[in-house]
């Protein structure tokens, strides 16, 4: 019961942080445009966060075959 009511209660709030996360600032300028400014690249760590997860699969796996 209390891991039913952890993975529910963790599921509601991973589902309502998302309107936290991606709300607007808002914007000052008279034409209230929103993409003022320097885009910025998301490319650039990726490949970072593709290695990680990698290793993070292999950990995964071999600690669960160590278990069986």
């Amino acid at each position: 019961m209390k891991n039913t009511a952890l993975k529910l209660y963790l599921t509601i709030v991973c589902l309502f942080s998302s309107v936290l996360i991606f709300a607007n600032p808002g914007d000052d300028s008279d034409t209230g445009d929103l993409e003022g400014g320097e885009p910025m690249p998301i490319n650039g760590k990726l490949i970072f966060l593709a290695l990680v997860g990698v290793l993070f699969a292999i950990y995964t796996f071999r600690k669960n075959r160590k278990l069986a």
